[in-house]
């Protein structure tokens, strides 16, 4: 067996659920086949068991006993084939149901990272998680059951042309009751697709609606609207529940049908066997096979109906898992080679400079942050790097040369030095340093090497923008753009950073979205924007002179 996951998930077919599921089973390669042929082996083995058995009762009858010898090790040796071919297609239907998991998993989560901001735009929350919670259970069932269902059909038809020799009209009557009986489970089909689908829908939203409570639950206590937004859970909890209910309904007759429809096919086939045994048309041990096999196929007609439920589950998962990998990034990049040089931002004329700190101030902030996006390329602009259109640019590289670190910016679980050190070469110490964040590290039990929870959950609000400062400073990056870096640290800590950022950025081009006095003063360059036009530049000092629109921004508070 092959080690899991693989390193490279492929590239899948996303023209359809049916076309994604017939590609994964494609990518299983060697052990899908080894596994189907286990299967078929498993399961005629188990066919000609009743035909052996058979072919004793009437050695035994007629007092043959090397006959009876010889049929009994025949038994034998069919019981120890389907011993090891079972055996070895589970463990064949354990790595196809795991592999075709880990795939699923690997592509949407390379989506993921591969759409960037655009995911959360086009898709909530929920809809994204409920493919790990519980969209990859239904896909890799769906491979699952290729192997015990292809050998379902064969066991089926080795057993209806045993019974056609021995038997034209046993071997008619489930020659066509098998097809009638998947006909009668058919109609079920339909509404438990559209009724699955819709509850996978609502378990979505619920997540969704899960996630914004939790991460919004100190605001909500804080302006009473917790019991308000715990009773819309509610409400929409109780729908998901319905929903949930409806599709058992479905999933209950379908299974009811599982047990009915082969039920009733074996108590024909042996009720017909019976009449023709006392008619003398079949002899002892013929009837004695003939109920073997009766009892024989309930297994695989319900296993045929079992892949016919479980294909459906799978193409409703599959049909999500689609959408994901369908959408297309709202932001693309090109293939013009990357120079160095500096980062021109032509709606509002700002420019971000080698080897100068400068400084972005706004009378509205979101002006400001519109500008930042533009430059960092997390919306479209006119904006060229060294003379060269940014969105002419590889955005792989483009990342990697500037990065715009916001307060929105997530911090995962792990150790704090892998958490910040997210590049693998960067030096910690020194960034912690500059970022004033060594209190944080030597509260910690085993400072930068503590685990620390997901989200920062552990960190006030104050360290934890710290701790993202730390994490951009960390990256090193040819060009840092920081927006509002301060906004939740006291002044002493504030001047502090703003004199050591400019030592860590000694010769990288840098700049810092801010109104704050302390950072303004130390940056070399500042702009002052309003309507996203720089109206005036400068130095801070200058600037507090020459702009009153400028002075009345920046000093907010303090003229009071």
């Amino acid at each position: 067996m092959r080690a899991l996951p693989a390193g490279d998930p492929g590239e899948p077919d996303t023209r359809g659920p049916g076309r994604y599921l017939w590609w994964m089973a494609r990518e299983q390669g060697l052990p899908l086949w080894l596994g189907i042929t286990y299967a078929l082996a498993w399961w005629v083995a188990q066919a000609l068991i009743p035909a052996a058995l058979g072919s004793g009762v009437d050695a035994m009858i007629d007092k043959d006993v090397r006959g009876l010898a010889q049929w009994s090790a025949v038994v034998f040796a069919l019981g120890v084939v389907q011993a090891v071919t079972g055996i070895l297609r589970h463990r064949c239907a354990v790595y196809t149901w795991l592999n075709a998991a880990y795939k699923t998993v690997q592509l949407t989560s390379r989506q993921a990272t591969r759409l960037g901001a655009t995911l959360p735009k086009r898709l909530s929350t929920g809809e994204v998680v409920s493919v790990g919670n519980s969209d990859i259970a239904h896909i890799g069932n769906a491979m699952d059951i290729i192997l015990r269902g292809s050998g379902a059909v064969v066991a089926v038809a080795v057993v209806t042309v045993i019974m056609l020799s021995a038997s034209l009209p046993l071997g008619l009557l489930v020659l066509i009751g098998v097809p009638v009986m998947a006909l009668a489970i058919t109609p079920l089909l339909k509404p438990l697709h559209r009724r699955q689908h819709a509850q996978r829908d609502l378990q979505g939203d619920l997540a969704t609606r899960a996630g914004d409570i939790v991460a919004g639950l100190r605001v909500l206590r804080g302006i009473g609207g917790e019991q308000v937004f715990a009773d819309r859970y509610r409400v929409e909890s109780q729908r998901t529940r319905g929903a949930g209910v409806r599709v058992a309904s479905v999933e209950s007759l379908l299974e009811g049908a599982q047990v009915l429809l082969p039920g009733l096919l074996v108590a024909a086939v042996t009720w017909l066997g019976a009449r023709f045994a006392l008619a003398g048309e079949l002899s002892a041990g013929e009837l004695v096979s003939f109920y073997g096999y009766a009892v024989f196929l309930i297994a695989p007609l319900r296993t045929l109906t079992e892949a016919a439920d479980r294909l459906t589950k799978g193409a409703v998962a599959a049909k999500r898992v689609v959408r994901i990998l369908s959408l297309e990034p709202e932001i693309t990049g090109g293939a013009a080679q990357l120079r160095h040089g500096d980062l021109r931002d032509e709606e509002s004329g700002v420019v971000v400079r080698e080897g100068v700190v400068t400084a972005l101030a706004a009378a509205i902030p979101e002006e400001a942050i519109a500008i930042a996006d533009r430059l960092g390329r997390y919306s479209d602009g006119r904006v060229t790097l060294g003379g060269v259109p940014t969105e002419d640019l590889p955005k792989a590289a483009l990342r990697a040369h500037v990065v715009v670190a916001d307060n929105a910016a997530a911090l995962f679980a792990g150790t704090l030095r892998d958490e910040l050190d997210v590049r693998g070469n960067g030096d910690v110490e020194a960034a912690v340093h500059a970022a004033c964040a060594e209190d944080i590290v030597d509260a910690l039990p085993d400072g930068l090497d503590t685990h620390v929870a997901e989200a920062g959950r552990e960190f006030s609000g104050g360290q934890q923008q710290r701790l993202r400062l730390a994490r951009a400073l960390t990256a090193d990056p040819e060009i840092l753009i920081l927006v509002e870096p301060t906004s939740a640290v006291d002044a002493h800590t504030e001047a502090r950073i703003a004199e050591r950022l400019a030592k860590a950025r000694a010769g990288r081009a840098t700049l810092v979205v801010t109104t704050s006095p302390l950072v303004l003063d130390r940056a070399d360059h500042v702009y002052y924007v309003e309507h996203e036009k720089a109206v005036a530049e400068g130095t801070h000092r200058e600037l507090l002179t020459a702009s009153t629109a400028y002075r009345s921004t920046v000093t907010r508070g303090e003229d009071r």
